[in-house]
């Protein structure tokens, strides 16, 4: 298989530019920030991972 180059970039405006950076520092401000651990939770996987509750391998729907 032949590598695909890709196309140069096309010469962007400067205000072309700013709207690019622009919504990269807004992409990046609202990556979700990681949750503190819980205190007093039940240890090893999280039972609410698959949206059922599973607990020693028995899993209940609400």
């Amino acid at each position: 298989m032949a590598e695909q180059v890709p196309a140069p970039r096309k010469k962007l405006t400067p205000e072309a530019e700013r709207a690019l950076a622009e919504a990269e520092a807004r992409r990046a401000a609202a990556a979700t920030p990681k949750q503190p651990a819980e205190e007093g939770g039940p240890s090893g996987p999280e039972p609410t991972r698959y949206g059922d509750w599973e607990r020693k391998g028995i899993a209940s729907d609400f």
